[in-house]
């Protein structure tokens, strides 16, 4: 496949080079494009403007084999979840293999995917995570009812995490679930709160035991033995480094009041229930 838009990326502060086929990528992508832009051309450029001033650590460029694998993983999806699969377009298998070989490669930076609603609260990240059709993006859509321009969405389905010595930040990507709520920016994490459909409001912190399995479950996992131990070790790194919580909850405004004040300790918000 020769690719027909080369373009230099940027996702949790790691530059990359994507070089696609289908110009619904390339516009999919363009969000996280970098300042130097998008290199729209038939072949590839190597030694272009946007090369030099924001220097790739990788290059992302999907084969033909890569889109077939994609199809057979979404079928199986599909079929687990008693769905009808395919057929896919070849834009929509472009994105998804793209998506899964920059997971790969984000663990040698330092990164690593995470299934979960994520979002910033006066600056400071928080992840929702729970089994499919539990409520995550239900809860964060509470949290922007309720405190408005506080909240800013990161990501509502597949966030990256970046662990660095001073700590651990979340940040968006296009991957960014069926309500397509994201931005290009990132945040402190404060805390991975996993959610349980419950009738009163509740929430506790996890404690290590606990959330260990929670983190394998729902980061990426690599086929690959090497890459599979960095990500163990970034995993324990996100333990060390992050508060986890269980927050059993109901789809009322009032679950987003008990899971701020459970979180951080701050007063109830004017308008709402004590």
């Amino acid at each position: 496949m020769t690719p027909t838009y080369d373009l230099i990326i940027k996702i949790a502060k790691v530059p990359f080079r994507v070089r696609c086929r289908c110009r619904e990528t390339a516009e999919f992508l363009r969000p996280y494009m970098t300042e130097e832009g998008v290199i729209f051309t038939g072949e590839p450029a190597e030694d272009n403007e946007a090369s030099r001033l924001a220097p790739p650590l990788f290059t992302i460029a999907p084969a033909p084999d890569d889109l077939l694998r994609m199809a057979d993983e979404l079928d199986r999806t599909a079929e687990k979840e008693g769905r009808r699969g395919g057929p896919y377009s070849e834009a929509y298998l472009e994105q998804n293999a793209v998506h899964a070989l920059l997971a790969e490669q984000m663990v040698s930076q330092g990164v690593l995917l995470m299934h979960g609603s994520a979002l910033s609260m006066d600056g400071r990240g928080y992840i929702f995570t729970a089994k499919s059709g539990t409520g995550k993006s239900t809860h964060a859509r509470l949290w922007r009812e309720v405190f408005g321009e506080r909240v800013r969405m990161i990501n509502d389905d597949k966030p990256m995490l970046r662990v660095q010595q001073g700590g651990v930040s979340v940040w968006g990507t296009p991957w960014d679930g069926k309500h397509h709520l994201s931005s290009n920016e990132g945040a402190p994490l404060a805390a991975i709160v996993q959610i349980r459909r419950a009738a009163e409001n509740r929430i506790e912190p996890m404690t290590r035991a606990d959330a260990f399995p929670l983190l394998m479950q729902q980061t990426y996992a690599s086929a690959d033995p090497a890459t599979g131990i960095k990500i163990l070790v970034l995993q324990r790194q996100i333990l060390e480094k992050t508060a986890f919580y269980t927050l059993d909850c109901n789809m009322d405004p009032e679950a987003a009041k008990a899971a701020w004040e459970g979180l951080t300790g701050a007063p109830g918000i004017p308008g709402l229930p004590g």
